[in-house]
């Protein structure tokens, strides 16, 4: 039994980009289980927490941190840029004139690290991952730290949490995910992890599949009742996305091609999951829309830009056979 579903994941690990995409649309399809599927979706940011800090490749990093130029640009970037593209967005726009639940989830947005996935998105599209792998770990490891501020610096009087219980819980969250993963680590050996890939490949897909559905409570009603509202929600996210991409592509001129894109994608594909699950029953009905519209980039990018990602690694092999 255990080998045929060890089989099932490692098919579902060949399909990656396919199986994110369709993944948001079966979530869709399935409005009768989101109420009832929300509740895990603390436990799918668990185990992606827990499967990038298992996966995690601590020698890399060590290298990294010796000669810490890059990363450190990266992780700044990281942590800094949503906030400066949203805050001044915000600031611009007026917050006063914007609906507040949207505000809120764009504080959570630029403050939320980058998407776990990331680093298998990189790998996924052929880049070489240390960077993004790196850079995704430091900045969840921080987060505890820095998402409360930020949230606060950026939403102001919308933030329904106090911020030191948002602290707390996310230490719990990342802090937990750490430990079960060096128990694990301990248990199954470096060799055996490696080992696992395809399989740790599509666990990741089946956890998306889940917090797909979770995700989804109550999108497909808010659609046709208020479908205005959904297609804004909808375009800000995309924008987000793309604005992260071509911001660090333009900017981060230090850094190789498939790292600025890797960069630019974690800018606008955040972790909300991350946030919204410490924030619990304290995130308001139109903040939890936006975090489910904003799985729509998360979910459809690694497919549409399959074409772009190869691109950029092919005019990144000059550089790299020189």
């Amino acid at each position: 039994m255990f080998s045929r579903f060890a089989a099932f994941l490692a098919w579902l690990g060949r399909y990656g980009t396919q199986g994110f995409a369709l993944s948001i649309f079966l979530g869709l399809a399935l409005p009768q289980f989101s109420a009832a599927a929300r509740p895990l979706l603390p436990v799918t940011i668990f185990c992606f927490t827990t499967v990038v800090f298992l996966r995690a490749d601590f020698g890399v990093i060590a290298g990294l941190i010796r000669r810490p130029a890059k990363l450190l640009t990266a992780c700044l970037w990281l942590i800094a840029a949503p906030a400066v593209i949203i805050g001044a967005t915000l600031l611009l726009l007026g917050r006063a004139g914007l609906d507040p639940g949207l505000v809120l989830g764009l504080a959570i947005l630029c403050a939320a690290p980058p998407i776990m996935s990331s680093p298998a998105i990189a790998i996924l599209y052929g880049f070489e991952p240390s960077l993004i792998i790196a850079s995704a770990i430091l900045t969840t490891v921080l987060s505890p730290i820095v998402a409360p501020v930020v949230v606060e610096l950026v939403a102001g009087a919308a933030v329904p949490l106090d911020r030191w219980v948002l602290t707390l819980r996310l230490l719990l969250f990342i802090g937990g995910g750490i430990m079960v993963a060096a128990i694990m680590r301990r248990w199954l050996g470096g060799e055996r992890i490696r080992a696992m890939k395809a399989n740790l490949d599509g666990f990741g897909v089946l956890m998306y599949f889940i917090f797909a559905i979770a995700a989804m409570d109550g999108v497909t009603r808010a659609a046709f009742e208020r479908p205005g509202q959904v297609l804004t929600f909808l375009a800000v996210a995309f924008a987000v996305a793309g604005c992260g991409i071509g911001l660090a592509f333009l900017l981060l001129r230090n850094l190789k091609r498939p790292d600025r894109f890797m960069i630019g994608y974690g800018t606008g594909q955040r972790n909300m999951g991350l946030l919204v699950a410490a924030l619990g029953a304290g995130v308001p009905p139109t903040t939890f829309l936006f975090f489910a519209l904003a799985q729509f980039p998360i979910y459809l990018l690694p497919w549409l830009l399959r074409g772009v990602a190869a691109r950029v690694r092919r005019a990144d092999m000059p550089a790299d056979a020189g």
